[in-house]
């Protein structure tokens, strides 16, 4: 949708027609990259699980402490969305890393489990403030100014110097461990801060209610094809929470449901696989500085890779996209149960790069399915879905390992994928997902 002449945006400042497109996205896109590399300067993402242990904590509390983190993340998804839609998006995002940061100073200030619980109860509350917000901010800002196109472009970039600077974060944690835990944890809470900072300074507020006429208009009240893709009425929130929400839930779409389900399974599938495939080479023997130059060598890989969505995008379209980084994850997986270190470490690597790929792509679909006025809302919903399948999926795979081993259990896993698949091959036979808002 073309921007309308003398646009004004949230902080009333005009924007001419003029203005050459790329000089108007850069413009947006620069505070966004600046906030990328200071929001993933976790200096403690590396180490912390050595830090848990350093505390006393066993393994099983570990894995009780981040299973509790994605779901409360996911259970705070939705109410943070509305709130963001409601309050503004740059807000909800600010008010989350600051409880981030809280917390992270909480973990070097405080001890004891119970201390740790409300601390990581505290820290999935603010991640829900921030996830669907993010891309709500970035995604009306640049469809105000007609510039939407360049979505895909402008996060995939954001999501490249995120995972780099997530590299980078890790080997200086590791250094700054040698010196202090205060040092780490403090440092990675000022960083937070600071990328609050920024967005506060450089990017206009956003609410719902700001973006409502960029929906398409409603040729009736009921969606006459089936898909619920067409615009809430304006007024809904005029009438109260409840029309507001149930405008929400009608533009969750069957379709645009599928997507969720499967985008969530492949999350689920990569996140755990991600993390306990450390424990898979330890077990094959890989010592402990290979294994770490392996996963320093995939948030690499994964940082770069989001690069190449643009250009996947034009050639494939997310309705290949997806099926075939399923596939690559089935066999990744297969692979990896046979217990060949070389193996292991080859097909993991193949492999890490796909799904970032394909959730910059399928992220700009979402975008795309669902009204502006209620994105932060619906994005909030489907972050809901996947952050409750990914808890599963760490309790599923730990369970497989423990059960048979690495090996047996990461071949066992591939059936999440697999079915992930199963349930994408409507979209690939149909030739769509979802139909755009």
């Amino acid at each position: 949708m073309a921007a309308e002449p003398g646009v004004i945006d949230p902080t009333g400042q005009e924007h001419a027609d003029q203005a050459p497109p790329y000089k108007a996205t850069r413009s947006l896109a620069l505070p966004y990259y600046v906030y990328a590399v200071l929001s993933n300067s976790l200096f403690q993402r590396g180490v912390f699980v050595v830090y848990l242990i350093d505390q006393g904590f066993s393994a099983g509390q570990i894995a009780l402490l981040q299973t509790l983190l994605y779901l409360v993340s996911a259970l705070a998804e939705i109410p943070t969305g509305f709130l963001a839609d409601r309050i503004g998006r740059r807000t909800s995002i600010v008010f989350g890393q600051a409880l981030i940061a809280l917390c992270l100073v909480g973990e070097v200030t405080l001890s004891g489990y119970p201390w740790f619980v409300a601390i990581f109860i505290l820290y999935g509350i603010g991640m829900a403030f921030v996830s669907g917000a993010e891309t709500a901010l970035l995604y009306d800002l640049l469809r105000r100014r007609g510039l939407e196109i360049h979505y895909v472009k402008v996060k995939s970039r954001y999501t490249t110097l995120g995972s780099l600077t997530m590299a980078l974060a890790i080997a200086v944690g590791g250094s700054l461990q040698k010196i202090s835990w205060e040092l780490v944890y403090l440092g990675a809470a000022v960083a937070l801060i600071l990328s609050a900072v920024v967005l506060m300074a450089r990017m206009p507020e956003l609410r719902g209610k700001d973006v409502a006429d960029l929906d398409e208009p409603a040729e009736s009240g009921d969606d006459r094809d089936g898909d619920g893709d067409g615009e809430v009425d304006g007024s809904s929130d005029a009438d109260g929470p409840h029309l507001g929400k149930m405008a929400v839930l009608k533009s969750v779409t069957p379709r645009l449901a599928s997507l969720v389900l499967v985008s969530g399974l492949m999350h689920a599938t990569m996140t755990p696989y991600f993390i306990f495939i450390q424990e898979a080479l330890t077990h094959q023997g890989v010592a402990t500085s290979l294994v770490s130059a392996v996963m320093s060598a995939a948030f690499l890989i994964g940082g770069f890779a989001p690069l190449l969505a643009d250009q996947a995008n034009r050639r494939l379209g997310v309705r290949l996209l997806v099926p075939l980084t399923l596939a690559v994850l089935i066999a990744s997986l297969g692979f990896s149960g046979m217990e060949w270190a070389w193996l292991t470490i080859v097909v993991f690597l193949l492999a890490v790069g796909a799904p970032d790929i394909t959730a910059v792509v399928v992220d700009d679909v979402f975008n795309q399915g669902v009204p502006s006025r209620y994105r932060s809302s619906l994005l909030s919903v489907i972050t809901f879905v996947e952050s409750l399948l990914i808890a599963c999926g760490y309790f599923l795979l730990g369970w497989l390992i423990d059960a048979f081993g690495s090996g047996t259990g990461f071949a066992w896993y591939a059936a999440v994928p697999a079915v992930a698949l199963v349930l994408s091959i409507p979209s690939v036979l149909n030739g769509r997902w979802v139909k755009a808002a």
